[in-house]
């Protein structure tokens, strides 16, 4: 099995609450951006993003120029669905 099709699959069966490495908000990540004392339209980029909410955060903080990377195209479809209108601002 690939490692798309592994992560698809993971993805397809639990639910993002489901997986022992869920967090509702990545505090440290949130700190350290916040430290770094960012533009609105700085370019951030989650990698191995995930379900996690860090975008959805991010785009409560103001940021605009955010990319998700994710090897599963199944787990950035729902991100997509889950952030409705703000999808525009991530890519």
């Amino acid at each position: 099995m690939s490692k798309e099709k592994h992560w698809d699959t993971i993805y397809q069966i639990k639910k993002p609450t489901d997986v022992s490495w869920f967090q509702p908000h990545l505090q440290t990540s949130l700190a350290l951006i916040e430290r770094a004392n960012l533009v609105p339209d700085a370019r951030i980029i989650d990698v191995g993003g995930g379900a996690s909410t860090l975008v959805d955060d991010l785009l409560e903080r103001g940021f605009r120029n955010i990319t998700v990377l994710d090897i599963s195209g199944v787990v950035l479809e729902r991100v997509k669905k889950r952030l409705e209108s703000r999808a525009g601002f991530v890519s």
